[in-house]
This record gives structure tokens, sequence and C-alpha cells, in this order.
């Protein structure tokens, strides 16, 4: 049995953490939406016992134990005692290591797969639940929709579908270290997100009123390291972006607007600026 399907990529409209929790990790408050850029991620399942394997087409990604997609295989295999050969091949689109979220939807596809292919009939919410132990964005992940993502990560609550708008996705060459950047969170220091206005608006399909709500509260500390993030958003506001921000923990950086024409507008501006750029359409 041969499965395909697609991972798309998320963004992070608004990003805010209240507090962090006792085992460590953040409290998130966080609004996510996915995009038309994806990786395509096939299973090959056998009809025999075996092992599961991953393979890329991208040297900068492991295909062991440290794969997401290989975690979230083993998740569903013993919890529920397949033991299947379970071949993975994933086609990346999505930049890795761009805050961008393609380790965790490459994951949740997979989860989606096997749910299917083995008719385990779990949920998608059941799905978020379990993935919730293999990284925070793949419980959004599972369902792909625009949502108000809150505590870990598990506890989603679906949006309204909103305009067709676009977005230019651009990654410079340089990496972030999301666990790095999230340890050197001080909530002292933090300039929360005032989310309930931003989610007003989308609740009431007033995508213009949102846009003036959206916000990263992690830019500063990111780019503290990284200063041509904020050079990059700078050139996407002053080529008439509707919204520039940082995507995640960066290094990504989207500019959302709302004619296709301007969005091709930014692309050319910025292309002489940073090399990896797509333009794109919000799920």
């Amino acid at each position: 049995m041969l499965i395909t399907e697609k991972a798309p990529a998320k963004l992070n409209l608004s990003l805010d953490s209240p507090m962090r929790y006792l085992d460590g990790m953040p409290k998130w408050d966080m609004v996510m939406v996915s995009v038309d850029l994806a990786d395509y991620v096939t299973i090959e399942i056998a009809d025999r016992p075996g092992n599961v394997k991953v393979y890329t087409d991208s040297s900068f990604l492991p295909n062991d134990q440290r794969n997401l997609a290989f975690q979230a295989a083993n998740i569903l295999r013993n919890r529920f005692h397949h033991r299947e050969a379970l071949t993975i091949n994933i086609r990346k689109h999505i930049p890795v290591a761009a805050g961008l979220g393609g380790g965790s939807s490459d994951a949740a596809a997979v989860l989606r797969i096997l749910n299917s292919a083995w008719k385990l009939g779990l949920s998608l919410e059941e799905l978020a639940r379990l993935s919730l132990s293999i990284d925070s964005d793949v419980p959004y992940c599972v369902y792909g929709k625009l949502a108000h993502v809150t505590e870990h990560g598990e506890k989603i609550e679906l949006l309204p579908p909103q305009p067709h708008y676009w977005a230019v996705i651009a990654k410079q060459q340089i990496s972030v270290s999301t666990p790095q950047i999230l340890r050197q969170i001080d909530y002292t220091q933090i300039d929360h997100l005032d989310n309930s206005l931003l989610l007003q608006g989308l609740r009431n399909g007033d995508w213009q009123t949102a846009t003036k709500y959206m916000g990263n509260v992690l830019e500063p500390l990111t780019m503290r390291y990284y200063p041509e993030i904020k050079r990059l958003k700078d050139k996407m506001l002053a080529l008439g972006a509707d919204v520039a921000q940082m995507s995640g923990t960066g290094p990504s950086v989207f500019a959302i607007c709302h004619t296709e024409s301007r969005a091709r507008r930014v692309q050319n501006g910025i292309r002489g600026f940073c090399r990896n750029v797509n333009i794109v359409t919000l799920l």
C-alpha cells in the first residue's frame, strides 16, 4: 500500500508566551494558519513485519529517531501494536529550520496517513493529543487550518475561514536554534500581545482589522542575534506589505498582502536581499 499526503507549512499570525510551565516548557497563546507551500509525505506499508525507514531529499534532515516523522510512526505503531514495515519518503519544499513547521507538518501527515490506512478511527483531536510528545507544533499541524493554539500547543480552537490573501515568505541563509531562543525568554521583559482583539477580528471576518493586532513577541529576542531579520521585515513593510513579521523563532519572515500584484512587488523587491522567496496563499 502506497499513500501520499501534503504537509503544508504554517505561519504564526500571532505568537505570545504568557508564562513558563514547571516542566520548563512555554505556555503558548498563538494564532496559526497553513499555506499552500507544502512537503509531500509518501508511506509504503508492507504486508510483512519490519522497521520504520525514513528517506528525504534533504541532506540537512536526519533519517533516524531524531526525525519527527519517524517518531510519529512509532507512536501509532507502539500504541496500536502494528508491526508492518514502513518506508516513509519525504519530498521537501518547506525550508528546513525556518520557523515554518516543516518537520511538525511531516509528522502530522504521517499520523493522518496511518490513522486512515490502519482504520484506527482516531479523531483529529485524539491525534493532536497523541502528537504533543513529538513537538508543540504537531497538534496544530494535524488540523492544518486557521486556529487559536494555547496551553502546551495541544488546545486547538478552529477559526472561521478568511478572505483569500497572499503571503510572501522569505528565509535568509541563517539557522536559528529554537531551544536556544526559548531558553532565553525573560518573562519580565516580554511586551505581551492582546490576542483577544486579533481573535475578535478573525471571528467577525474582519481581516483588515485583524492584521493590526498580529505580532510575535519573540522577534526582539531573535533579532538581537540576527539583525538581518529586522532589516528584511522593514524592507517588506517599505514595499507595501499589509503586515510583516517573523514566523516562530525565525528566521523566516513573511509579508501578508491583500492583492497578488502587491505580493509580486514585495517578492521582486527583496529578491536581491534574500534568495529563498516564495509567494503562497493562506489556506
